[in-house]
């Protein structure tokens, strides 16, 4: 990958430029993040010109290394009003890389009231006028982009609510078999409607694969990483079996569940959502328990869904989406989930933040608790359409909470809090505070050593040693998403030796460097200290680095534990 290429709105160009030499050897989050604190102002609007979207594939995207196929996006948040990185699968991160491209950065808006799309190809990029395709959904979209080219494309594309620009906005990625998977988070949709580009088209034919400078090595040090992807338990046995969802379970066992917005560590009726019935349910209906969102994916936690008729309704059912609509929203109809999980992917909007806004908008008497039905019809005719009242559920949970005045409100810096309660679970707790993201789960997986053991163990509900666990999951994560790596490949590296050093004996064989553990730590580091330092100049403050008075006021059942760490103990995260 050797190339950077610009499209600018504000005078309808493009242009293709090196590589600078401050962002020579980063890939993935590293680079959105160090393009947009370079190149953002920190206290512009998001949804202004000012703003920049920047697209870019990990260091060992498009190489034959297991699990290595994601892209990462990055801009300021609309949400958070920070900044954010998010990353996918699919199969666009691998066509940018073999297209030699380290990233693409969308800068400007148009100067007059016209949408466009983004074609790249081998020595080709085309910005062109689009009119045909606004308004689609991202499934009829991405089966009319590939129709357009004749060819498998790769597609990264908005549906209506990012069009709309709403808070709750993804992008979404088509994966091989035109699923749509998501950058999710942080409202990052919005920014490509603000930008007024509705698809980015990718085709790399002509374009050799991506080649490592020591083959050999390679090879040997890609060999020895996939066999510890398949011998860790969590990777290579529960993952591929029950998918993200196998969580249901054990964090209600755990106590840890969020149900009816919040207010409970178990739900009743966890069983009917649970991985093990999710399973159960999609073999008996013809459907593919396991499944990969990206070529080359090893671990394979998707799935493909069917419905009572067995008919294909959506792909890559996540424990955070079955957690949201289910307990937090006490709809016990896995149905009714998949067909909200299908509409929120068609329509282009976050199905964590849409879900806890659904805990918080039931909990305000918009529509009752449990009502299924209900929230299908709301996303297809009121946040699909945009009406008033879709457009006030489309902002988001803290959005709702202020319309409706309700003080219960799960978000931090903006952003709706995930499927582990931080009162049961401390450790995801501190991520769900520090993180330069706003409330953002993957960004410190602490759920992996509080509650699945995995390297080691911390006591969940203890304060103890949990600041130190987050911060050093953190700098490990944001590593990892600059690799192009799945998050998920931090479980084998968490407790197998050998999954880390075959790691960095990737990087290194690829690109003929020499890496060590210290280095790769080093970067996660300075990953997060440019992100804490563009927040910070954004106007962030350390009383944004808080959870809702609420979880430290109200005992979460059955532990009837509270949310306890001082500010001193949370601002010390910062010390490294």
């Amino acid at each position: 990958m050797d190339k950077i290429v610009r499209i600018n709105l504000s005078d309808l160009s493009s242009k293709i430029e090196p590589v600078p030499a401050a962002w020579v050897g980063l890939g993935g989050r590293a680079l959105t993040s160090a393009v947009v604190a370079s190149e953002v102002p920190p206290a512009c609007h998001a949804l202004g010109a000012n703003n920049k979207l920047v697209f870019a594939p990990g260091l060992l995207t498009g190489t034959a290394a297991a699990n290595s196929g994601r892209i990462s996006a990055g801009a300021k948040s609309p949400l958070t009003g920070g900044i954010k990185e998010s990353n996918a699968g699919g199969t666009a991160g691998r066509m940018l890389a073999k297209l030699g491209i380290r990233a693409l950065i969308v800068e400007g808006m148009p100067p007059e009231d016209k949408w466009y799309s983004v074609h790249l190809a081998k020595d080709a990029v085309t910005l062109q006028e689009e009119q045909e395709l606004l308004g689609q959904g991202n499934y009829a979209l991405v089966q009319a982009v590939q129709a357009r080219y004749g060819k498998p494309v790769g597609v990264i594309s908005i549906g209506p609510v990012g069009e709309m620009k709403m808070l709750t906005a993804n992008i979404s990625v088509a994966d091989p078999e035109s699923h749509i998977r998501s950058l999710g988070r942080g409202g990052l949709g919005a920014v490509m409607g603000a930008k007024k580009i509705k698809f980015i088209s990718i085709d790399d034919t002509g374009t050799p694969p991506v080649m490592p400078k020591d083959a050999a090595k390679f090879k040997e040090a890609a060999r020895i990483f996939a066999k510890t992807l398949l011998d860790h338990p969590v990777s290579g046995q529960g993952l591929p079996t029950y998918g993200t969802n196998v969580l249901v379970n054990i964090l209600n066992e755990a106590g840890g569940l969020p149900t009816r917005n919040f207010t409970s560590g178990q739900y009743a009726d966890h069983d009917k959502i649970s991985g093990e019935t999710m399973h159960d349910t999609i073999v008996a209906r013809g459907g593919q328990p396991t499944h990969a969102c990206h070529p080359g994916c090893q671990i394979q936690c998707s799935q493909v869904y069917n419905d009572k008729d067995g008919k294909y309704l959506t792909s890559g059912f996540e424990y955070e989406t079955i957690w949201g609509m289910g307990a937090d929203c006490c709809i016990n109809d896995l149905d009714d989930i998949a067909m909200a999980d299908r509409i929120m992917d068609d329509i282009g909007c976050d199905s964590i933040e849409t879900a806890v806004m659904f805990g918080v908008a039931m909990e305000a008497g918009v529509l009752p608790f449990g009502d299924g039905k209900g929230v299908v019809r709301m996303l297809k005719d009121e946040i699909g359409r945009g009406t008033t009242l879709g457009r006030i559920l489309g902002g988001g949970a803290a959005q709702v909470g202020r319309v409706y005045g309700i003080t219960r409100v799960p978000v931090v810096k903006n952003q709706g809090i995930p499927a582990y309660d931080p009162r049961a679970v401390k450790g995801i707790g501190v991520t769900y505070a520090m993180s330069t993201m706003g409330a953002d789960h993957t960004s410190g997986y602490a759920v992996a050593t509080n509650i699945l053991g995995v390297g080691g163990h911390v006591d969940p509900l203890s304060k103890v040693g949990q600041v130190e666990l987050a911060r050093n999951l953190n700098i490990a994560t944001a590593a990892i998403d600059s690799t192009g790596m799945c998050l998920f490949i931090a479980f084998p590296a968490l407790d197998i030796p050998e999954c880390l050093s075959s790691l960095i004996d990737m990087i290194n064989a690829c690109f003929g460097i020499n890496l060590s553990g210290d280095d790769v730590t080093a970067l996660g580091k300075s990953v997060l200290k440019t992100e804490h330092a563009f927040n910070v100049a954004a106007g962030l403050t350390k009383e944004h680095d808080r959870l809702p008075e609420f979880f430290s006021k109200e005992a979460l059942p059955p532990h009837n534990v509270l949310w306890d760490f001082t500010p001193d103990e949370l601002d010390s995260y910062w010390n490294f």
